[in-house]
């Protein structure tokens, strides 16, 4: 049996409507504040966080000292929407390297497939630029080891990658890379720090207030796989003494009960890292 596109990707407009006919599990989360190092609270609330779920990785940074944190951060899944930084990379990579800047459509395009997250502007891009060849190889060129094409699928929401490739292509994008021209990055940053308010759950949970994020995040159901939600989250956090780059994925029975994990790890991520992370 062959599935459209619209059958297995579900858009932003169906999510009031998903869910299971019976009501989901409460999430299991945290009793009390952990105590120890940031290290040790780190692992502290993942370890609580993964009772919920086999499926889920998490991917951090600590800027401000360079020390890395991760929690099963191999943990390889479909991109869902999280693909639409790099498509949008490809984009931009394409122009400058014909000498050219983006169209002013593919401007837009760009545009609106990062801030509202539209899938008809991301999948006209992923045309443009290639499609799933042209993603692996950006990654490689990027130093991603685990992101790449679905091997049986041409669709951008199923291409594969890790939490900590996701964090790691946010530092990319925050310090820079021979493989982005450092106009490109930074528009693309000024564009994951304008997502719509209803998409800032995860890393973007205390986003406002002098706390700054950049990021995308990513939602699909995987009917044709195994009916589970891939729900991601990443990008940079900067405000209030923290900074730091994160990535988490998950999959989960339904997208409200992706959007509260991922939500509950963003939030505790950042109370976590009001301390330092060190090695």
């Amino acid at each position: 049996m062959t599935l459209s596109r619209r059958s297995l990707l579900l858009g932003a407009s169906a999510l009031a409507l998903a869910g299971c006919s019976r009501g989901p599990a409460p999430l299991k989360t945290p009793e009390a504040p952990p105590t120890g190092s940031v290290r040790e609270q780190l692992q502290s609330v993942m370890d609580t966080y993964g009772t919920n779920t086999d499926k889920l990785g998490l991917s951090v940074k600590d800027l401000r000292t360079g020390a890395e944190f991760a929690w099963q951060g191999d943990f390889a899944t479909n991109s869902a929407s999280m693909a639409k930084v790099m498509i949008v990379l490809l984009a931009l990579n394409k122009a400058r390297r014909a000498g050219e800047e983006l169209s002013f459509e593919n401007y837009g395009r760009a545009s609106r497939a990062i801030i509202a997250s539209e899938n008809d502007p991301a999948d006209q891009l992923w045309e443009w630029v290639g499609g799933r060849d042209a993603y692996t190889t950006l990654a490689a060129e990027l130093g991603l080891p685990d992101t790449r094409g679905h091997a049986e699928s041409e669709f951008w929401s199923w291409t594969h990658t890790t939490p900590d490739d996701q964090r790691k292509l946010a530092d990319l994008l925050v310090h820079g890379t021979p493989a982005v021209h450092d106009e490109d990055r930074l528009y693309l940053l000024d564009l994951m720090s304008k997502t719509s308010s209803s998409q800032t759950w995860g890393i973007g949970h205390d986003k406002g207030k002098g706390v700054r994020v950049s990021m995308k995040n990513g939602w699909v159901q995987f009917k044709s796989i195994d009916n589970l939600w891939g729900v991601n989250s990443m990008g940079r956090v900067d405000g209030k003494g923290r900074d730091y780059t994160a990535a988490i994925m998950t999959r989960m029975p339904s997208f409200e009960q992706g959007r509260d994990l991922v939500d509950a790890i963003g939030a505790d991520l950042f109370q976590v890292l009001e301390a330092e992370l060190t090695d």
